[in-house]
């Protein structure tokens, strides 16, 4: 249009355009000039558009004035001898498609406001689709859904160019229902087992947007049949797929196994693990099928182990899982960054779950209390103020390691025999010594940590210390907890008051000083 038409003008002159061509086939190619304002470079008018088109091509779907199956080329069917009907109505398919395509473009468009309404169109276009089938059905009965266009929305949303978090939250409100659900999880498992195809490396745009769209969907927890679509239909079959959560499951499952088979960047890969044993391995149909993205995790070391770990805790605890070395390796876990990192409290967490069985056996758990004794020497007093219960709950469940505080000969400290350097928890000779560092600890400058190591010297309890409530404490909660602490009401500094501000008259220094 003019770039001097204003915003008013170009909606009435595009409403005139759209009542003429849904009141008579002859201004069929005014249709040419709608999709023309589509491809302008403003902003309004492309809003007016998409608009027009909603109206003008939902219109034509709801009143079967396109052609319905598969679509033949323009060229052949204008040149042949067919009906003007069906001409028209292949003519007015293919323009229709151009319109979604340019819808398709326009999510990538610059202006938010675009893109939404360009989401917004073409998921209205998905369910008038769905109602109003532009395929033959098979058989009676076949359950029909418009992929092609699907896949366009959920390609527009997985792009490698940009980041698209703002349009994937407006699409999350269309995954409550459980046919855009199911599709989007098979549309979003093709596109991402292509996400390599004729690329050296994917960019990191992509892989965040395409886990921001796997992490949306979540399944129901309990069995049953679901009803609630998106595209309505009068009667739903039970032999349909998408009517069942079991087949959810199986598309949900080869969605994130597709997507967990490449390599992926170490801050994507952490979002994953963070949300595993919560959101992932709970809607698995074979949750076992995860083993070989866990161990991956686990052995790579720091921050990305100890988030691996919680995954690995579901699968050794409710799916019999075998591990080899898996103590050693966490064992090997345990090292200085173990008390900075952001997911401490998460690891002592899951580690004091995997060393409260009593069949250990004694070696190890004093490998692990030895390990964390040494650590624990230049710990943080928030840290120290977790381990040592930590510790102490060790030697309760483990009466064999006791011997560790009750060993009056021991060795002196500089032929300790505990070798911290040693990775195998059972080469490291870690029963044959003692933990002397709970001891100097209780020489410890904070006086909660003091207290807290002072509990070897008595009899250790026998129901152990909780240590749920200390696994998030801070230095600023310790901080702000001492400074509400109430002392006592007066302090006596001198016997005698002072007079002056050089004290007594017989001072030495009101002698020599005076003050003038």
């Amino acid at each position: 249009m003019e770039g001097d038409v204003g915003p008013g003008d170009a909606r009435r002159a595009l409403g005139h355009l759209v009542e003429a061509v849904l009141a008579s086939r002859g201004e069929a190619n005014a249709v040419f000039d709608i999709l023309a304002v589509l491809q302008s470079e403003d902003q309004e008018e492309i809003q007016e558009a998409v608009h027009a088109c909603s109206r003008l091509f939902g219109a034509l779907l709801a009143r079967g004035e396109l052609f319905v199956g598969p679509l033949p080329s323009e060229e052949m069917v204008l040149t042949g001898s067919r009906g003007a009907t069906l001409k028209y109505k292949v003519w007015m398919r293919h323009r229709y498609q151009s319109c979604c395509n340019r819808l398709g473009e326009l999510l990538a468009h610059p202006s938010f406001q675009v893109k939404e309404l360009a989401l917004s169109t073409l998921m209205k276009f998905v369910q008038l689709e769905g109602e109003h089938p532009l395929e033959q059905p098979k058989w009676e009965g076949n359950y029909l859904f418009p992929h092609q266009l699907f896949r366009l929305v959920v390609g527009g949303l997985l792009s490698p160019e940009e980041d698209r978090s703002l349009l994937l939250s407006q699409f999350r409100e269309y995954l409550e229902h459980d046919d855009i659900r199911y599709h989007t999880m098979q549309a979003a498992s093709d596109t991402v087992a292509r996400a390599t195809d004729g690329r050296p490396e994917v960019p990191l745009a992509f892989w965040n947007n395409a886990f921001m769209l796997l992490s949306s969907v979540s399944l129901p927890r309990q069995e049953g049949t679901l009803s609630s679509f998106y595209v309505k239909h009068t009667e739903l079959s039970d032999k349909w797929k998408v009517v069942h959560l079991k087949e959810h499951r199986k598309a949900f499952q080869q969605m994130w196994l597709r997507f967990l088979k490449h390599q992926l960047p170490l801050r994507v890969c952490k979002k994953v693990l963070v949300i595993m044993h919560d959101s992932i391995l709970p809607h698995l149909a074979q949750p076992s099928l995860m083993i070989d993205f866990l161990t991956r995790a686990y052995d790579i070391g720091g921050a990305v182990s100890l988030l691996a770990l919680n995954g690995l805790f579901i699968l050794i605890h409710k799916h019999n899982l075998e591990y080899p070395d898996f103590y050693r390796k966490l064992y090997g876990l345990l090292d200085p960054s173990v008390f900075h990192v952001k997911y401490r409290a998460r690891f002592f967490h899951l580690a004091d779950l995997f060393l409260s069985s009593s069949h250990l056996p004694a070696y190890l758990v004093a490998a692990f209390a030895k390990r964390l004794a040494r650590l624990a020497l230049t710990a943080p007093p928030e840290a120290l103020l977790m381990v040592l219960p930590f510790i102490c709950n060790l030697l309760r469940r483990h009466p064999a390691c006791r011997v560790l505080v009750h060993r009056p000969r021991g060795p002196e400290l500089d032929a300790d025999p505990y070798d911290p350097t040693e990775e195998d928890p059972a080469q490291s000779r870690a029963l044959e010594s003692s933990l002397w560092e709970l001891q100097a600890l209780q020489q410890h400058y904070h006086p909660e940590v003091s207290k807290a190591a002072s509990a070897i010297n008595q009899a250790l309890s026998v129901p152990e210390v909780s240590i749920a409530p200390l696994l998030e404490v801070t230095a600023f909660e310790i901080f702000e907890r001492d400074l509400k602490k109430k002392g006592p009401e007066s302090v006596p500094l001198e016997f005698i008051p002072a007079r002056g501000l050089l004290g007594r008259r017989e001072d030495l220094c009101a002698q020599h000083f005076t003050l003038s």
